[in-house]
């Protein structure tokens, strides 16, 4: 009875022992599995590297969207360049069609961008060149005036050379029994132009033609902002039709 009752408290013992090494050990697992999930876990590398190639990645694309601005600031001149010159021709020489288009090739900047201006602001009646000239930032004005300035293609001639003649005595001496100075004198001996006076030299018959015969028609419409042009009124109006196919022969030959 007393081996029996020894045994059964033994195994008795020995079982809630056992329970309770089974219990410790739980509770001591459940406790770091908690700690791990409350530690900060270590990023996988491979997670990482992707991590740092997006972030590189976007710091090429950002630089790269950058100079891609510059070139395309670049670049929009000469989209503008290309644009006048579907126009006034590849060279910027001027196009002789029915209605006469002006050669821009080696203008001078002050007059070219004087121009765009006055038909920004209407001090010249051209429907089609105040639409564009709109769309012009004073930047963009000076940096194509710049660029047409540095074109310089052979005249586009056809003028009667049999004019020239006379149109040279024109140039050179004026007309003084009509009060028209020499042309020379503004815009210099082989007409090169300076500043705001204008190049005639290569400059399109035709288009010569029809600014000395309609120019207060065209120029200086815009009384509230008085043009340079204004100069150039009482000479117009002064000279003949034949005078001014004359000097427009001449002038259409100078390069």
């Amino acid at each position: 009875m007393s081996v029996i009752w020894s045994n059964s408290l033994r195994h008795l013992n020995g079982r809630r022992a056992g329970e309770g090494t089974t219990s410790l050990r739980g509770i001591r697992c459940r406790n770091m599995t908690m700690a791990r999930q409350r530690e900060p876990r270590t990023m996988p590398v491979g997670v990482r590297w992707v991590l740092r190639t997006a972030i590189l990645a976007l710091a090429f694309a950002g630089a790269a969207a950058r100079a891609e601005d510059k070139f395309a600031s670049r670049g929009s001149v000469q989209a503008k360049l290309s644009f006048c010159k579907d126009c006034h021709g590849t060279s910027a020489q001027g196009y002789a069609g029915f209605f006469p288009i002006p050669r821009l090739a080696g203008q001078q900047t002050e007059y070219l961008e004087n121009q765009l201006r006055a038909f920004n602001e209407h001090r010249r009646a051209n429907n089609i060149m105040s639409g564009i000239a709109n769309t012009l930032s004073p930047a963009m004005i000076s940096a194509l005036a710049a660029k047409l300035r540095e074109l310089n293609p052979p005249p586009v001639g056809g003028a009667p050379r049999r004019l020239m003649a006379e149109g040279k005595r024109i140039f050179d001496d004026g007309v003084p029994e009509a009060n028209v100075a020499a042309c020379a004198a503004c815009h210099g001996p082989d007409a090169p132009g300076v500043r705001e006076i204008p190049r005639l030299a290569g400059q399109l018959f035709p288009y010569v033609v029809k600014e000395l015969t309609n120019w207060g028609k065209e120029r200086g419409q815009n009384v509230a902002k008085p043009d340079t042009s204004f100069i150039m009124s009482p000479i117009a109006h002064s000279l003949t039709k034949p005078q001014i196919e004359a000097v427009a022969a001449y002038v259409s030959y100078l390069k």
